[in-house]
């Protein structure tokens, strides 16, 4: 009992880590449903994206070998090889995806002129919480392997899921009501979202041993991750103080 408690504690340590990006993900996705349906998006997304990582979990571990196995390879002699499983493709749509929403929210920022409020393309609270979920299973893959890694009792892996989403959906709001009262974060925020579409990108071609030109995709380490995280705050924080002190001494 001593060991599953121990075994619990460090997957819970291990869910909220990993589950940081996800999280603000959920926070800046969410902000495209309508105003009054935000918060119920937050809370309904990571609600049911709990079941479907029990679910999940489950399935992964009765049928881990599948998601391992080979499913399609590429081979251009000096261009491109890989080898395709399921969780390499998995992790690669994630990658792309998230990419993809952090540049175009990017680039709405950078054409957003003075005066003008800035437009988002607004979605249903339904497409929204899909979106959210499919996400939160994507974020999944890596949290749920590392579980079955440290222990193999299904009960403490249910139960760090379902604790980790109750702390998610506490943070979800308050994640989301800094960012909306602190706006200058907000591009903070896209830029960590940009390094994790890449962090997900470079993992995925591993998981494909995938070549490119005849160089292999390593992933970034997390260790590598953490710190540009913590270099992009330090940069934000000085840069905002010393903006203010500009403003101040102009005026």
């Amino acid at each position: 009992m001593l060991e599953n408690l121990f075994s619990l504690l460090m997957l819970l340590l291990l869910q909220l880590v990993l589950g940081f990006d996800n999280l603000l993900y959920i926070s800046i996705e969410s902000k495209s449903a309508p105003v009054e349906k935000q918060k119920f998006v937050r809370q309904l997304g990571i609600g049911i994206a709990v079941v479907l990582r029990i679910v999940l979990l489950f399935v992964l571990v009765s049928l881990i070998r599948f998601v391992q196995d080979p499913i399609f390879g590429i081979n251009l002699e000096g261009v491109i090889a890989s080898n395709f499983n399921l969780h390499s493709i998995i992790v690669l749509i994630g990658g792309a995806f998230i990419l993809y929403t952090a540049v175009k929210e990017i680039w709405h920022m950078m054409y957003l002129k003075v005066g003008q409020k800035q437009q988002k393309d607004r979605k249903t609270a339904a497409q929204a919480i899909t979106l959210i979920v499919l996400m939160n299973l994507v974020f999944s893959f890596d949290s749920i392997l590392g579980a079955i890694a440290l222990t193999d009792v299904f009960w403490v892996m249910a139960t760090a899921i379902v604790i980790s989403g109750i702390v998610m959906i506490w943070l979800a709001d308050k994640v989301s009501t800094f960012i909306e009262k602190n706006r200058m974060y907000e591009v903070l925020g896209l830029f960590i979202l940009f390094l994790v579409g890449v962090l997900l990108l470079s993992e995925g071609g591993h998981l494909a041993h995938l070549y490119l030109f005849g160089h292999e995709i390593t992933p970034m380490s997390k260790a590598t991750f953490y710190f540009v995280i913590f270099v992009l705050v330090i940069v934000d924080i000085v840069q905002g103080r010393y903006q203010k002190k500009l403003i101040a001494m102009e005026e």
